[in-house]
Order: structure tokens, then sequence, then C-alpha cells
């Protein structure tokens, strides 16, 4: 056999493109009979399998939507053009980063010293401070690495390496910080999680570690908690708030329905907040839900406390 053969990967289900580029199952049933791609195979069985040629081209095409640019513009490019496109575009839209250069930390990801990555990241945090790590070198990182992952630049064991060293390091930074004092009334209790569908967790830990620098109460379940879960852990530890994380790749249908279910279930005292990259926050965000930056995370806990004192003295 082929050592080639043994490297190339197998053709993806419908369902495994959609989990892997956030491009609904319905939405590439439409471009195939619109634009004439995808152009997947047939199983046995007549289920469609897709190439992974045509996945790679399917996350620069994603990229670029999410950037803006409408799908009958990229769809019939070639991946090499949808590339330069997304480089550019990519380059345009990422924020100036006073932290210096970000290059180094994505070659040492690209060469595999996992070890030097941790400990590069862990002395920018020490000069930085946490607040300013997480907006100013975190945050532009993560897109950076996400950026070369669906440009193909980098392969997807090297973007877990970058994730689980990235992750190492806050938390570590987030347990040793000093712990609020339970009971304090103008610190608030806030649950940190996604929904089931959504598996991408960088988000909700620089959320996390934003609200612990804060001094606020965070509850930190992890990605994918079902919503029933979610809603009893909420009410249980007494939480202020659920704070959601959606990525670009969840399907916004997925993200809204979560959003409604979880409002009807949830009681009308905690409030919901959501942040992330994915569309429907942006574009159609229910009026129930609180949709937050990064940036906007402590002017938001802010206004919060301020009104838990004034509402704490008006009972007084």
């Amino acid at each position: 056999m082929n050592s080639t053969d043994l490297a190339l990967p197998a053709p993806c289900t419908i369902s495994d493109v959609e989990r892997d580029t956030g491009v609904a199952k319905e939405t590439l049933r439409v471009w195939e009979r619109r634009y004439d791609f995808p152009q997947p195979q047939r199983d046995t069985f007549g289920e469609r399998l897709y190439p992974f040629e045509q996945v790679q081209k399917l996350r620069l095409v994603k990229r670029l939507i999410d950037l803006g640019f409408r799908p009958g513009k990229v769809i019939g490019q070639s991946t090499q053009a949808l590339h330069v496109l997304a480089e550019q575009a990519a380059s345009n839209a990422r924020p100036r980063v006073p932290a210096g250069d970000l290059q180094p930390y994505v070659e040492l990801c690209r060469s595999h010293q996992a070890d030097a990555l941790r400990r590069k990241l862990s002395q920018s945090l020490m000069v930085m401070g946490l607040r300013n790590f997480v907006l100013d070198l975190m945050a532009p990182l993560t897109t950076m690495v996400g950026d070369a992952w669906a440009c193909g630049d980098i392969a997807i064991y090297e973007e877990h390496l970058f994730t689980e060293a990235l992750q190492t390091v806050i938390r570590s930074a987030i347990f040793s910080m000093p712990q609020p004092e339970h009971g304090t009334a103008s610190q608030p209790r806030i649950l940190l999680t996604t929904t089931p569908q959504e598996k991408h967790g960088l988000g909700l830990l620089m959320a996390e570690a934003l609200m612990a620098a804060e001094g606020a109460h965070c509850l930190a379940l992890g990605t994918q908690t079902p919503l029933p879960d979610i809603v009893e852990a909420a009410s249980r530890h007494r939480c202020d708030m659920v704070a959601l994380s959606f990525s670009s790749t969840m399907n916004p249908r997925h993200v809204l329905d979560a959003l409604k279910e979880l409002r009807t279930r949830l009681p009308q005292d905690i409030a919901i907040w959501a942040g992330g990259a994915n569309p429907a926050l942006r574009r159609r965000a229910p009026a129930f839900v609180t949709v937050l930056t990064l940036q906007e995370l402590g002017p938001a806990l802010a206004g919060w406390r301020q009104r838990a004192m004034h509402d704490l003295a008006t009972l007084a």
C-alpha cells in the first residue's frame, strides 16, 4: 500500500463538514445546486461524501463570508485565489497589537516547540498582566492562528498544540488569582459554558479570565454543556448571569434556538450574556440577550455592580 494513500484524509460526511466548517447542511445543498460547489461524491447508500480538498475550500469560503464577502463572489474562485483573499482580508481586519509581533508565537507552534511556546506565553503574561495579556495578545493571537488554520498554513494538530499551551497558561493564571469573598453583594456570580453544539472554548476562557480579574465569582463548566444542566447549575449556585460563547463555526440557527430555549427555562432574574464571532450575535440577537465583546466585559460588570448596589440601598 502506498504511504501517500495512508496520509490522505478520508472523505467527510455532510454532518462532519457542518461541524468542521460551520456551514449548515441546508446551505451546502443550496450552494451545490446554485454554484455547482461543493461537488460531493456518493457512498453506496447515496449519501454525500466530501473530499478533503473541498472541505479545505469550504473553510476558506466560510472565513471570507464571516469577514463580509458574499457567497456568489467567492465560491467560484480557486482555492489558491481564496487563500490570497483570506490573507489580505484577515490582515485588514486584524487589530494592531501593541504587545509586538505575534509571529514568533506562531513559529513556535509550527516548529512544535510546545514547552518553549508555554514559556514565552507565561513570560508575556507576567510582563503584561492578565487583562492586557488577554486583550492585547491572546485575542489577536488566537485570531491569527485561526486564520492560519483556515488558510491551510498550519495543521489541525498544530492548532491543537497552540490551544493546549494557551489554555495551560491562562488557567494557571486564573487559579492563582485571589478568590473574591462569598456573599459579597457587589460581585456577580457568573456561570460560563457553551451549548452542546459548540466545542470551541478559548473565547470562553478569555471571558473567564477577564471576569475573574474584575473580581467576579466564576463557575466554569467548560464546553458543550446540555441546556438542562446549564439551567440546573445556574439555579443551584444562585448565579446572576449565564455567559455563553459562540464561535463562527456554529450554525446561527442553532445559536438562536439554544438562546431562546435557555431564556424559557432560566429564572427571569438570571441574565444571559453572550459573545463570540457567530453571525447570529451580530445580525439578529434576541433582545433578551446582552451581546458583549471582550473589551466590553469590564464596563458591563461595572454597570451590573452599580445597579446591584443601588438596588441594595433601595431595599435598605
